[in-house]
């Protein structure tokens, strides 16, 4: 980095420097304005006389008193009126080309600068000053130039090689880079931070070999130093020096066991070398360290999670996701990433135990609550998920989709006020999203129905099928809860008949069938299709169902059989017990 020095200059010294300017004689000219494109031009004067130089000294000071309080405009102005007095004084137009380069004006800076350097050649600060305004540009040649003439002419001005290197390195000058390098190390002596800059310009080089050197030469010099053996080891994998890799990283952990940056890189290089084994070992031993930082194990666990599901992983992947919590027990990101592995690989309780363990940490992340609704229903624990839904609406009350779980939760557990209630919300707030109403208006035609406000409930259901024609669960229930109410039976048969066409072996959708047959008094053709249905299921409402077919079909004996198994598997009707006790049919 090119480094601006500021000379501040005192007043109790402004005098002096004002008066050490005066080299050369001039005539007194009144200078054109500068602008941005065209550098002041400083022509010749003749030395002012004793009154001329006190008014120029006078001036510097009130400009000094502006630049002291950055007002550095109204200080250029100041200054460059004392300049027209005595246009040779070095610190005057030093301060000029400093006023310059604050007011982002380095195009002027460089001529001012210039002006200083050749009056006074022995004055560092003006040299640097020369250099700020020419790199401010991008002229990265002049500035080294510039820092070349200073280390020449000035004594002991020799740490400023190392803003020449920069220099040299902002141009890509590689060659000159090392140069100085060299220099510095002739001056100064073996600097690590030297080997370190020469290695990096060989790496920019694509010089594995001479980056390989002076890496082995920051070794020898920093025996200790385990990142250095660490940085080693990738340059011998990038040069394909495989087992000279593994080689430096067991030095590197004979001087810190249990480095866990060198049991990574372990682990890829067996890897590599189809060593799976040892790969895992190394691995399994850098995530249990809690010194390998949470983000690159998470880095690490998202990359095996992209390549899940897979049998050959998937062991070490959830070990390693395990490692990671077990190391980090108070990261919620640690928890987040092994609930995201487990749910891929179905381990769905531990994932959901993992989430919860998340929120506890950070309840700010809306996909992890999301995650855990959506595991809850799949666990089918619908008390867990109306609670979590529930809490999840405290933090996000705007997402519809915790309306949705929170509705089908209180759906299943026969909350069906609550569950319309929710369900109504959610689809308010998910009005512009036709997939999601489609979803909302389903479960909303179930709760409905359950209140008995039939024409809701129709409704709700032609909604969905407005959209999707084919909609197994629509045109199951809906034409099921037309059966139960005796309401347009031709319409439900129709619906019932499209789903077993396309269905045939679904034992809920010929039972559904059947019922709606049933309720038309087509015994027969109910009694056939509840035998195909029972030849896959024994469902105790498909049995029950069953029975009711055979007492129409005056078969009492076989019908009061059907209601005992119906009894016996559960889940039966509330009249089984009085069908079975009375050997009558009830409704």
């Amino acid at each position: 980095m090119i480094v601006l020095f500021r000379n501040i200059v005192l007043a109790t010294c402004c005098f002096s420097l004002l008066a050490a300017g005066d080299t050369l004689a001039q005539s007194k000219k009144k200078k054109t304005k500068a602008t941005q494109e065209t550098p002041t031009v400083i022509l010749p004067a003749t030395q002012p006389n004793e009154q001329e130089q006190q008014y120029s000294e006078a001036l510097f000071l009130d400009g000094m008193k502006y630049f002291i309080v950055e007002d550095y405009s109204e200080a250029l102005k100041i200054f460059k009126k004392a300049h027209t007095f005595n246009p040779n004084n070095a610190a005057l137009n030093y301060k000029i080309g400093e006023t310059n380069l604050l007011l982002k004006n380095p195009k002027e800076a460089v001529s001012y600068a210039q002006s200083a350097v050749a009056q006074d050649p022995a004055n560092t600060y003006y040299y640097l000053l020369l250099a700020q305004a020419h790199a401010e540009q991008k002229q990265f040649t002049e500035a080294a130039q510039v820092y070349n003439n200073l280390i020449q002419k000035v004594p002991d001005s020799d740490q400023y090689l190392f803003n020449l290197a920069d220099l040299y390195l902002a141009q890509g000058n590689y060659p000159d880079a090392i140069k100085t390098y060299d220099r510095i190390e002739k001056k100064f002596g073996p600097m690590e931070q030297l080997s370190v800059n020469r290695q990096q310009i060989y790496l920019r080089q694509k010089n594995i070999d001479k980056a390989l050197q002076e890496g082995e030469k920051l070794i020898a010099s920093n025996p200790t130093e385990v990142r250095y053996f660490l940085s080693q080891a990738e340059l011998y994998n990038a040069a394909q020096k495989t087992d000279i890799a593994i080689q430096t990283l067991n030095k590197a952990l004979r001087l810190e066991p249990g480095n866990p940056y060198a049991h990574l890189m372990l682990s890829d290089l067996n890897r590599q070398k189809g060593n799976t084994v040892e790969s895992e070992k190394q691995v399994k031993l850098a995530f249990a360290n809690p010194e390998l930082d949470i983000d690159t194990k998470v880095r690490i666990l998202v990359d095996f999670i992209r390549q899940l599901p897979n049998p050959a992983i998937e062991g070490v992947a959830l070990e390693l996701a395990e490692l990671t919590v077990a190391s980090h027990p108070e990261e919620a990101k640690a928890y987040a990433v092994a609930g995201d592995m487990q749910a891929i690989a179905n381990k769905k309780e531990k994932a959901r135990n993992n989430y919860l363990k998340a929120i506890k940490l950070d309840d700010s992340h809306f996909k992890i609550w999301q995650q855990i609704v959506l595991l809850d229903a799949e666990l089918s624990q619908t008390d867990s998920l109306v609670v979590h839904s529930e809490q999840a609406l405290e933090l996000f009350p705007n997402q519809a989709i915790f309306w949705f779980y929170n509705g089908t939760g209180h759906l299943i557990e026969k909350n069906y006020k609550k569950a319309v209630n929710a369900l109504e919300r959610g689809k308010r707030l998910s009005s512009q999203e036709t997939e999601l109403v489609k979803q909302f208006n389903m479960q909303l035609g179930d709760g409905y129905n359950s209140l008995k406000e039939y024409k809701k409930s129709d409704e709700a259901y032609e909604a969905v099928l407005a959209l999707d024609a084919n909609n197994e669960h629509v045109l199951n229930n809906y034409s099921y809860f037309l059966s139960l109410r005796n309401e347009k039976l031709d319409k439900a048969k129709q619906m019932a008949s499209q789903l077993v066409k396309r269905h045939p072996n679904n034992p809920t959708y010929l039972d559904t069938y059947a019922w709606v047959l049933y309720k038309m008094e087509d015994y027969q053709g109910a009694k056939t299709y509840l035998e195909q249905a029972i030849a896959v299921s024994d469902d105790a409402t498909i049995v029950e169902h069953y029975g009711d077919v055979l007492y129409k079909l005056g078969k009492q004996d076989e019908a009061v059989k059907q209601w005992e198994k119906a009894k016996v598997k559960g889940e039966a009707s509330a009249f089984i017990e009085q069908k079975i006790k009375e050997k009558k049919l009830y409704e």
